[in-house]
């Protein structure tokens, strides 16, 4: 084999790993706010803060992280009292619509053992930039002895990966 060869050869097998690389690296995250466990293809950021919801205060906890040109999010609340579910999540749908700038998502049923009120969406908006924006959404609610979690996942992007959503939603498991 010739010396010039080489070199060659070395930056073909360097381009051939380099497109083995996932750009979606699933890892299953949990949080020590909820008892739910998601799936998410890179590793979490996490927040919290306090927003107002259905006329109430609440501690909303949010992780999340970009990847492969998308944000894969999960956000939570815990209520007390069990009756303001409905409401609170209906403010919270709302409130998403609004924040998107988009009307008539599509809407289908959302399964999740252990949940109730499940909803998903699909839908076509706009970021705060004016520039364009899908996302597929998903509410549902958790009881316990306790009081109620709400939850919202949801992944964002120019162009959706059907399979990737798709992935993320079918990851959220309650332990």
């Amino acid at each position: 084999m010739r010396r010039t060869t080489l070199p060659y050869l070395y930056l073909v097998a360097l381009a051939t790993l380099a497109a083995c690389s996932p750009s979606l690296n699933w890892r299953s995250v949990r949080s020590e706010a909820h008892a739910l466990q998601m799936l998410l293809p890179c590793k979490p950021d996490k927040a919290s803060r306090e927003v107002r919801m259905a006329g109430t205060d609440l501690q909303l906890d949010m992780q999340g992280c970009d990847a492969a040109g998308a944000t894969f999010a999960v956000s939570h609340v815990r209520l007390a009292d069990a009756r303001q579910a409905g409401a609170t999540l209906a403010g919270w749908q709302a409130a998403t619509l609004a924040h998107l700038h988009a009307a008539d998502p599509q809407t289908q049923a959302f399964a999740l053992p252990g949940s109730w009120s499940g909803v998903r969406w699909a839908l076509a908006g706009q970021r705060a930039d004016g520039s364009p924006v899908n996302a597929q959404a998903v509410w549902f609610a958790h009881a316990d002895p306790a009081g109620i979690d709400l939850f919202h996942a949801v992944v964002y992007a120019d162009k959706l990966d059907p399979a990737a959503a798709e992935t993320f939603f079918t990851g959220l498991k309650f332990e």
